[in-house]
Parts: C-alpha cells; sequence; structure tokens
C-alpha cells in the first residue's frame, strides 16, 4: 500500500461520519513536519509501518470527533502559535479579523486594554503583539483557561496581565479599549454547531442564556463606567446577531455610534462602538 491508497482509505471513512477529511493530512503532516512538497512527493511511495500506525492514530482521534487542533496541542493565530486543548476554545479565523480591525483602527500608543473571556488568550497577545506600548489585561471566569493563556504569554514572551474575573468582577479600569469574543451561542441554534465542537470543546465559551446576548448585555449595561470618555467597544458576534446587538447598545448607550461589519465572507461578524462614555 502507497500513500495515496492509505489515506484515501482513511478520508473516505471519515468522510463518512461528516468530519473534515483534510484534517487527516493536516495532522499528519504537521507531527511528522513535512512540507507539503514533502507530503505530494510521497503519494506514490510504499507506507512504512510507523506512518501506517500513525495515521490509523490520526483516524482514531478523528473518527471520536476531536478537532485536529486539539490532537496536535495547538492552533496558529494571528502568525503565533497557541497552545490549546479541551480547557479553551480552539481561535477562528474571524478572530483574527477582530484584532486586525482594532490594529488598523488604534495607533501604537499609550492604551489601556481589557479583553474579557480571553480564553487562550488569543485576541490579548495578538493585540500585545501588534502594539507594544498597549497595556493589556486580560480576563476569564475560568482558571483553568487563564493557565493556558499565561502558559501562552510565557512562551510567546508577552507581557499579559490576567484576572480571574465574571465580566467586570474584578478588573478595574478605566480602559480605553474593551474587545470581547464571549459565548454568544443561542441555545435553540446547537444544532448547527458540527459534532466535533459539541464533543470537544467547552460549553461555557460557547453558548449562552438570553438567545445568546447574555454576556454582552452585560458588558454594555456596565461599561461607561469602565471605559474612559472616548473609550471603544469591540465585539466578535454570531451573524445573526448584528442588528439585535446593534439595538442593545443604542438602549444602553444612546450616543454612542455603533458600526456593524461583516467578515470575509459578508456575514455580520463584528461590533464596533466609539465614544461609549460619553455624556453631557
Amino acid at each position: 500500500m502507497n500513500y495515496a491508497q492509505a489515506f484515501e482509505h482513511y478520508q473516505q471513512k471519515i468522510a463518512i461520519i461528516g468530519e473534515e477529511s483534510e484534517a487527516l493530512a493536516f495532522v499528519f503532516k504537521e507531527q511528522k513536519g513535512w512540507s507539503t512538497l514533502d507530503y505530494l512527493l510521497a503519494q506514490n511511495q510504499a507506507i512504512s509501518e510507523s506512518d501506517l500506525a500513525l495515521l490509523e492514530a490520526i483516524y482514531s482521534q478523528l473518527v471520536s470527533h476531536k478537532p485536529a487542533q486539539y490532537i496536535l496541542g495547538y492552533a496558529l493565530f494571528c502568525d503565533m502559535t497557541l497552545n490549546v486543548d479541551e480547557r479553551v476554545l480552539i481561535p477562528r479565523p474571524e478572530t483574527e479579523e477582530l484584532v486586525e480591525l482594532i490594529l488598523t483602527e488604534n495607533p501604537d500608543t499609550a492604551c489601556r486594554v481589557l479583553d474579557i473571556g480571553t480564553g487562550s488568550g488569543a485576541i490579548a497577545l495578538a493585540l500585545k503583539k501588534g502594539r507594544p506600548n498597549w497595556q493589556v489585561t486580560a480576563s476569564d471566569l475560568s482558571q483553568a483557561a487563564l493557565d493556558v493563556a499565561q502558559q501562552n504569554a510565557k512562551a510567546l514572551a508577552l507581557d499579559v496581565s490576567f484576572v480571574l474575573s465574571d465580566v467586570f468582577s474584578a478588573v478595574q479600569g478605566p480602559f480605553d479599549i474593551i474587545v470581547s469574543n464571549p459565548p454568544y451561542i443561542a441555545e435553540s441554534d446547537k444544532g448547527e454547531v458540527g459534532v466535533n465542537v459539541l464533543t470537544s470543546e467547552p460549553h461555557s465559551a460557547l453558548f449562552a442564556q438570553e438567545d445568546g446576548y447574555a454576556i454582552y448585555r452585560q458588558i454594555i449595561e456596565q461599561a461607561s463606567s469602565y471605559l474612559t470618555a472616548k473609550g471603544k467597544l469591540y465585539f466578535e458576534i454570531g451573524y445573526k446577531q448584528g442588528q439585535g446587538l446593534a439595538e442593545m447598545v443604542r438602549k444602553h448607550l444612546p450616543k454612542a455610534r455603533v458600526r456593524v461589519i461583516q467578515d470575509m465572507f459578508g456575514k455580520d461578524r463584528m461590533v464596533a462602538v466609539d465614544d461609549v462614555s460619553i455624556e453631557d
């Protein structure tokens, strides 16, 4: 059996259960340290016993709905390698767009930033990497998640402060920017979530009450007490939540400017709020 035949055999079995068959080659190449060229050149070669055993091991994890990033123990995000496991959500490409928006709109001058619900630390660390002069604080209500985030900060030599906090319960402002990618999936939308996500990723980082708006509401209701006069809010949102969140902001922060911003696929994915705490 050559490599091409072996991969085809396992990829077909993975596809049958509804998982992405491409994940098999992705994990295999990463664990072998192979480039795409290495992989292509090996296709017609007889597969070694050790590599066949490796394929079987990867396959067995994928068919149990374990995401590729958890198998590897890391995920790539904004040109960083982040340690990830079942304690934290796997950072998504859409969140990279949120980071890019914030970096584009804000210069590398003195700035206090709070990342609420940091998880693996992805947003906080990417912002600190891109804006070294910013003072970045990252919070989460899960100590297990903060352990992962702190490990990532140490590995990347990025000076970010971490605090165990339920939204604002243990943080002290004011901040110039507050950003959050909170749990935002409504229980009624659970059917839209992939099996591997439901099986492996922490539900506390995925689902929220109030049709997914609960954490947004907590942040928005208290934001003016934790932001400077020209402070800004940035949120990642579910693709159906743009107008609903904009209305919530206007209700609680009527003087603020609200923008609903689409991702690369044209779906509502971010909400930006300027001049949050301006008062007469």
